[in-house]
């Protein structure tokens, strides 16, 4: 199985949560499978969520990591492959924060929770 990091927003998350599953042309995938490498992925595909929530508005613009294991490196992503997903507490985070871990069953009530 492949771990992709897959760079997000809120919004597009939302538009999202009612499909087959996320859809992403920007995976990140770790160099290998140590801690370090998997913390490496998720915060560059965090800096390409940064980039993505730029021009949103207050209330959107928390980085959002969708992290899936796939049989793949490339194609669609099912909601069941769906691992968890990282966000910001907040909006305008520095950079350099973690991200907060959502369980996938956790991701209605995030979205409600906005």
């Amino acid at each position: 199985m492949t771990r992709r990091y897959l760079p997000s927003t809120l919004p597009r998350l939302a538009q999202e949560w009612g499909a087959t599953g996320p859809t992403h042309d920007d995976a990140v995938v770790a160099e290998g499978d140590a801690e370090e490498q998997e913390y490496a992925a998720l915060m560059t595909a965090a800096d390409v969520s940064a980039e993505l929530v730029g021009g949103l508005s207050n209330g959107q613009r928390r980085r959002v990591v969708v992290v899936a294991e796939t049989p793949a490196l490339e194609g669609p992503v099912a909601w069941r492959e769906v691992v968890a997903v990282h966000v910001d507490d907040h909006d305008d985070a520095d950079p350099d924060d973690d991200l907060a871990w959502w369980a996938t069953q956790e991701i209605g009530d995030l979205l409600t929770s906005l």
